[in-house]
């Protein structure tokens, strides 16, 4: 394109002179987005961000207050900071950046004075669960890859807080592909608060101007005869356990072509099996176990490489040896039909034709074509370690993976990520091999090819990548497809999802009026049915419907004019956008490595919390940080005159008032306390009763008695013994709703009826002399913290306890004749553990009957 000249730039006084070029599609969507909770729909690489640049900069001007950007990856974070700061002619220092690497402390100081702050949504809720930030002075709210926002993924909560806390809200959601079909893209909307839909297409005249074709070719490739043996023999392994499960009742097909769907079943299947008490479901779930392992190392083998196959047998061996392997790892490298393939692939010398085409394409591009960049995908990080080390005989190559370590594969880190980057796009090396953590939205430079490894079965994830070409000139992306293998299934399935998401984009700018009433009511009778006192969630100089929306933003309202002019008068110009986009990412890594999970770990356990005017009528509900998985802390952040706070409890789970501490257990946890889990409950419970008076203990969920095989006697003893002997309150609980209930019940009895205070004192206690004693013998099956005592009390020393004979034994009240059995049968049997880690010699490596799960 041709240089443009100084007035195709955007004018704006919160904007860097002459940076951002004037597009008429971008000032449009934005133009749009400033009336009202927007989702902006824009195909990859045309500038999203930009969008919701132009939003804030407009906000911050006419509004003040604080613009938050969500993004859901650390990556991702600090690119969109790079860029703003660059955009924007504010300091530096005002555009702050909140990941798990920032302490909640400094986080909180940070956002008193930041204008802008871009953050990973984790810390962000984190945050507002620990009452350390407030939303109420938030003007401008963007979600970044807002397809995300569906299910409990931190979006859902934090678009939920700033509608119901910001005084002056607006929500802008980006994405270049919001969802395979309307009611995905409706739930997301919904779940957003997102009342106005704006889609832009490559068809668009506006954008199509800043867009080329990407040629797109699928280059198959016949697998040789060695490689299918290795195939065809696990795969009659897989036929094998299959007719294991069908004589089970839990599948009727055979084939080892089955759909992950179906799988899927089985494993529901089995699930009920085993809630039923049934022991062949255990049996089941191991099989089934072993089935996915098989699965996956025939994926490997017929889409990826050989050596990734080699890779990860390797893997399965090094699992099978060591101590706690499951019965699935011992029997999968101990099956004659795994061990012939496992041979199969160490003796096989070729080169794997994917791995030869690969080669010659590049050599077409970057000799031949005399082009500068070639990005590789692929969905293995063994495949883009081996391609790595092949490709390097020829080509400068680097390879571009997750932050994650896995077995033998380090990570990358974020600096070594950008720097990897920054190295590419300045031509120090013309060959990147990525994982699909570079797949979406990071500013990877532009390429002259792009190499699927394998064909993506997801329409999100395919679009995204033919992104990273045809923006500046045509590119051209080549899928490597093995005939007659899963390539060719993943073939049909994303030519069908990106055509059905295609047609879904053109159908919803069809109906964008219709989705935007849909939408409008649904919000209004969400809110209505919340009950809302102070209706309306915007300040009384906010905008009313009437100047509000669209047609306002045509009409220039006082609020938007400089973005509506900017779009009703630019001219058609050429040039080249400085900011060349920032789009956001999806980084679900394949070969491991996640999205990039933010950490709010304090080692100090000390946490900030917002200032705020202490208020009477507001109860406090103190959270142990250890809880963040459950919904329950967030849920009780969002109830009306209830405020929780995060601390890194020494003692329980939550704390209602200065007496009353909550230990929450779920069935699986409580029984697992009773079995010789890592946790004593009795021990928490000594500890509970030490410092708060009013101790209680919640087991939440159903199955008490049904989910293990443990006599319901000794489930009744222990909660006996926690309240006899501890003084400890059971309560019982239906699911995380109901705890949420009843722990709001609590404070609020506690705080408001009783006029009680919240304090958090008592820590972990080391145990003294006696207690240790008792623990000891008490860690004996079938002898709990009561008998212990007894028992100590009577022979007088842990010595004598373990030496004394069973008729000995029998005479110490409260043991019987199975207690004094199950003693001297513990402290007098010889330790037969063997080398490869069985220690009960049933091979399976010391596990009982319900560990056998993969």
């Amino acid at each position: 394109m041709a240089a443009t000249s100084e007035d195709a730039y955007v004018d704006h006084p919160l904007l860097s002179p002459a940076f951002i070029e004037q597009r008429r599609y971008q000032l449009s969507l934005a133009s749009a987005a400033m009336g009202e909770h927007t989702l902006v729909c824009l195909p990859t690489g045309l500038g999203k961000t930009t969008v919701s640049l132009l939003v804030t900069a407009e906000r911050l001007h006419e509004r003040g207050g604080t613009s938050l950007m969500l993004a859901p990856t650390k990556p991702l974070v600090q690119q969109h900071a790079d860029f703003y700061r660059e955009a924007l002619s504010i300091p530096d220092d005002d555009i702050v950046v909140f990941t798990g690497e920032v302490r909640p402390d400094d986080r909180a100081a940070l956002w008193a004075d930041a204008r802008v702050v871009i953050a990973t949504p984790q810390v962000v809720e984190n945050d507002l669960i620990g009452n350390r930030i407030s939303l109420d002075r938030v003007t401008h709210l963007t979600f970044d890859e807002c397809h995300r926002a569906t299910g409990d993924y931190s979006y859902v909560y934090i678009a939920e807080r700033y509608l119901a806390d910001a005084a002056d809200p607006l929500v802008t959601g980006m994405s270049a592909s919001p969802g395979g079909d309307k009611e995905a893209i409706v739930q997301v909307c919904e779940n957003l608060g997102l009342s106005n839909v704006e889609v832009m297409t490559d068809e668009d005249s506006d954008v199509a101007d800043y867009t080329h074709d990407t040629e797109v070719e699928w280059n198959r490739i016949q697998l040789p005869d060695q490689v299918l043996d290795i195939r065809d023999a696990l795969n009659a392994v897989i036929t094998d356990r299959l007719e294991k499960l069908k004589e089970m009742g839990v599948t009727n097909a055979t084939s080892p072509d089955l759909s992950q769907k179906q799988l899927n079943g089985m494993r529901a299947d089995l699930q009920r099996l085993i809630n039923a008490g049934k022991s062949e479901g255990y049996q089941g779930m191991s099989i089934h176990a072993e089935v996915m392992k098989l699965r996956r190392a025939v994926e490997l083998v017929e889409t990826q490489s050989v050596e990734s196959v080699r890779r990860y047998f390797e893997r399965q061996r090094n699992a099978a040896r060591s101590s706690g392997a499951s019965k699935a790892s011992q029997r999968l490298v101990s099956e004659p039909k795994v061990r012939e393939a496992m041979r199969l692939a160490e003796s096989y010398d070729g080169i794997h034709p994917k791995f030869s085409q690969t080669r010659i394409l590049l050599a077409e591009t970057l000799g031949i074509g005399g082009g500068e960049r070639v990005i590789v995908f692929t969905e293995s990080r063994d495949t883009a370690e081996a391609l790595v080390d092949f490709l390097a005989e020829s080509f400068h190559v680097r390879k571009f993976v997750g932050q994650s370590d896995t077995d033998g594969s380090d990570g990358m880190t974020q600096t070594e990520q950008q720097e990897t980057l920054d190295e590419f796009r300045a031509g120090e090396f013309e060959v990147l091999v990525s994982t699909s953590v570079a797949e979406e939205g990071l500013d990877v430079p532009e390429v002259d090819l792009v190499l699927f490894f394998e064909p993506v079965p997801t329409a999100i994830r395919s679009i995204q990548r033919k992104g990273r070409t045809g923006r500046q000139a045509e590119g051209r992306v080549v899928v490597l497809l093995a005939e007659d293998t899963r390539d060719e299934a993943f073939f049909w399935i994303s030519r069908r999802r990106e055509r059905e998401m295609a047609e879904e984009l053109r159908d919803l700018k069809g109906v964008a009026d219709e989705l935007e009433r849909e939408l409008g009511e649904t919000t209004l009778e969400e809110f209505e049915a919340a009950g809302g006192e102070n209706g309306e969630h915007t300040t009384p100089d906010a905008p009313s419907d009437a100047d509000s929306g669209p047609a306002a933003a045509a009409g220039g309202s006082a609020r938007d004019s400089s973005l509506t002019e900017f779009a009703a008068t630019t001219a058609e110009t050429d040039g080249t956008d400085a900011t060349d986009d920032t789009d956001s990412v999806e980084a679900a890594d394949s070969d491991g490595d996640d999205t990039e999970a933010e950490s709010d770990d304090d080692p100090e356990g000390t946490v900030a919390t917002a200032d705020s005017t202490d208020d009477p009528d507001v109860v406090e509900v103190v959270v142990d940080q250890r809880e963040l998985d459950s919904t329950i802390a967030r849920d009780l952040s969002t109830r009306e005159g209830l405020r929780t706070r995060l601390e890194t409890l020494a003692v329980g789970d939550y704390v209602c008032s200065d007496r009353v501490v909550v230990e929450r257990k779920t069935v699986s946890d409580f029984l697992d306390t009773l079995t010789g889990g890592d946790r004593s409950l009795f021990g928490q419970a000594r500890d509970m009763s030490r410092h708060y008076p009013r101790p209680v203990v919640v087991i939440e969920g159903d199955g008490l008695y049904e989910e293990r095989n443990i006599h319901p006697g000794a489930i009744r003893g222990a909660i006996a013994s926690l309240a006899v002997d501890f003084g400890v309150s059971v309560l019982h609980t239906r699911d995380e709703t109901d705890t949420t209930e009843l722990l709001a019940t609590l404070a609020s009895r506690e705080q408001t009826e009783r006029d009680r205070t919240v304090s958090v004192h008592g820590e972990k206690s080391a145990k003294t002399l006696d207690e240790q004693q008792e623990y000891v013998v008490g860690a004996i099956a079938d002898v709990g913290p009561v008998t212990a005592q007894s028992l100590l009390a009577s022979l007088g020393s842990v010595e004598a306890v373990m030496t004394a004979t069973e008729e000995e034994l029998q005479e110490v009240r409260g043991v019987g004749t199975k207690t004094a059995q199950r003693i001297r049968e513990v402290v007098g049997s010889d330790y037969a553990y063997s080398e490869d880690g069985d220690s009960d010699g049933d091979g399976d490596g010391g596990k009982g009957d319900d560990e056998d799960e993969e």
